[in-house]
């Protein structure tokens, strides 16, 4: 399972100071000018790639079929070089004492619990990828810059340290059948979701709203993320201020409306979960057997579910339910993102495949095997292998009457106080002002410690 880090949860991820030792300004500048007829790719091997490479990705939702597909197909490409692929579960727990004695792999799908992309910066553990970046084009001669949906997230203003793989979105999740089947409408903002979740209350068929109660980052990156940027007018730029730790962005009166959102779900009685010690797949599985109609979650649902959905189930999904009427959806990025150690010992490889992997081909094939979007711009809609709510998703993701807030990232000490304050909050066992004073408290250390 994707352990999701928001802070996305974008998932996710989802996704360190350090200065380029790898392609001189020189090479990368040779590279950007190449002929787009010259692919990246080609231009790799032609270079001839060689020495070792060691590739560190964590298998959860998106599983390890992309990766060996693609890892594959660029070994056939590059053979003198020597590809490893370092994965599990378990990987980043087990890969620690690695990152720690200085000795790490040369690239890291920075996904799933125990990583924290963040965390990485502040360590000092990832290259800094600005140089190389502003001119890097893919195996198809295009810039990369230019075909992400999801930009790189800044930990230092102008620096770029990772660069984002998934174009995962946390949202509102429902059976479209199921609503129909009860006359019950699907959501488009909250006065719409509102009336629902009462009509689905009243009907006491089940339950209107689940969530993980060990694992709050599902709401935060679900709904409270959303629904702050929706309180701000719909100016996602105030993600960028709670990224930077702003003092008093805690307590800003965005993000009290927010809040408000939150307690209203629990004095209405609509959510379920909070004071429970439900997970991930416990309430995904009360959720695919409608004893919820609407659960905050990722994408990865889909695929990380695919062996339990019943026949007959049909998922819809609405990135963000908190706008005022005929507001836009605002999308919660809940990406992963891949980063290159500051200790690598083959950059020039993991550049390689950086560039061989984002391209519309891969987006295919990622949609394709993982039930995800990649963070490429690639037009899905007639793909056969690719499920209807991927496309849905894509859709959105393309469309003009949507919003695409920056990629929400915490350190993970202040992430930890957030997802505790959370579940508290929707619990009725601390108010907002506690809420705010929690985050601003753990804020406040946080630039202290950064000084």
């Amino acid at each position: 399972m994707k352990m999701k880090s928001i802070s996305v949860s974008l998932m996710g991820v989802m996704v360190t100071v350090g200065l380029l030792t790898g392609c001189s300004p020189q090479n990368a500048k040779k590279e950007a000018s190449a002929s787009p007829a010259v692919t990246n790719a080609q231009t790799a091997a032609t270079k001839e790639l060689t020495g070792e490479l060691e590739i560190q990705y964590f298998v959860g939702g998106y599983g390890d079929a992309w990766w060996k597909q693609s890892i594959d197909e660029f070994q056939k490409l590059n053979p003198k070089l020597k590809i490893t692929q370092t994965a599990g579960p378990q990987i980043n727990e087990q890969m620690k004492p690695r990152w720690i004695q200085g000795n790490p792999p040369d690239l890291m799908f920075i996904n799933g619990a125990g990583s924290n992309a963040r965390q990485m910066f502040i360590d000092n553990q990832l290259m800094d990828l600005t140089d190389w970046l502003k001119d890097a084009k893919n195996a198809d001669g295009e810039k990369i810059l230019d075909v992400l949906f999801s930009k790189p997230e800044e930990y230092q203003p102008g620096k770029t340290y990772t660069l984002p793989l998934v174009f995962g979105s946390y949202g509102t999740f429902y059976d479209k059948a199921e609503l129909r089947k009860n006359g019950w409408n699907e959501p488009k903002d909250w006065p719409s979701f509102m009336d629902t979740l009462q009509k689905v209350k009243d009907s006491g068929k089940m339950a209107p709203y689940i969530h993980t109660g060990v694992y709050p980052q599902y709401i935060i990156g679900g709904l409270l993320n959303s629904a702050i940027v929706a309180a701000n007018g719909s100016d996602p730029a105030i993600i960028n201020k709670i990224n930077a730790l702003e003092t008093g962005v805690f307590k800003s009166e965005p993000v009290m409306k927010a809040l408000d959102k939150l307690i209203e779900l629990n004095t209405k009685g609509f959510i379920e979960g909070s004071s429970s010690a439900l997970n991930h797949t416990d309430s995904q599985m009360q959720f695919l057997q409608h004893k919820a109609a609407f659960i905050p979650n990722g994408l990865w649902i889909e695929n990380e579910m695919k062996k339990d959905i019943p026949a007959g189930f049909e998922f819809g999904f609405i990135p963000s339910v908190v706008q005022d009427k005929a507001g836009k959806s605002i999308v919660i990025p809940s990406t992963a993102t891949m980063g290159i150690a500051k200790k690598a010992k083959n950059p020039d490889a993991a550049k390689a495949y950086l560039q061989y992997v984002f391209t519309k081909k891969q987006a295919l094939a990622w949609a394709e095997l993982t039930g995800s979007v990649l963070n490429v711009k690639a037009d899905l809609s007639k793909a056969d292998k690719v499920s209807a709510l991927v496309k849905q998703a894509s859709t959105y993701f393309a469309s003009s009457d949507v919003i695409i807030a920056p990629i929400p990232v915490l350190p993970e000490e202040l992430f930890k106080i957030e997802k505790d304050a959370t579940l508290a909050l929707v619990t009725g066992k601390i108010n907002k002002e506690e809420w705010a004073k929690r985050l601003e408290d753990g804020a406040a250390k946080q630039r202290e410690k950064n000084k």
